[in-house]
């Protein structure tokens, strides 16, 4: 059984799975203080923030030097979107990262759902 060190990404264990709650990443809050999307972008802006943020918060940075979606960055930190979205609000919030509102128009539209579709029957 072997832990992952410190600072090599998520504290995981092989056989355990995550050593941190997902909750203590975010402080326990489980509330954005900004509206974020799954689909929202966001985007570093090259400002340093001041201050501490957890490891967590710089590998979110560091996954947004180009526009990503917010579940890409959940996805990657291996974290729930909840928590995620409360670590992008943080960093939106100390001018670390933009945000964009989602690009799609309406979420039943019938050309997003059957791309989402043919995607999804190229997966398996």
């Amino acid at each position: 059984m072997s832990a992952a060190v410190a600072g090599d990404g998520p504290w995981l264990d092989d056989a355990a799975g995550r050593l941190v709650r997902p909750f203590t990443v975010s402080d326990g809050r489980t509330r954005p203080s900004i509206a974020l999307d799954l689909m929202s972008l966001v985007r570093a802006t090259g400002v340093t923030p001041l201050g501490y943020l957890g490891p967590e918060h710089g590998q979110a940075l560091d996954l947004c030097r180009a526009p990503v979606s917010v579940a890409e960055v959940a996805a990657h930190l291996r974290l729930p979107a909840v928590v995620a979205k409360v670590l992008l609000a943080d960093l939106v919030d100390c001018g670390a990262l933009t945000t964009k509102p989602p690009a799609y128009h309406h979420p039943t539209d019938r050309a997003l759902l059957e791309a989402v579709l043919d995607g999804l029957r190229r997966q398996l």
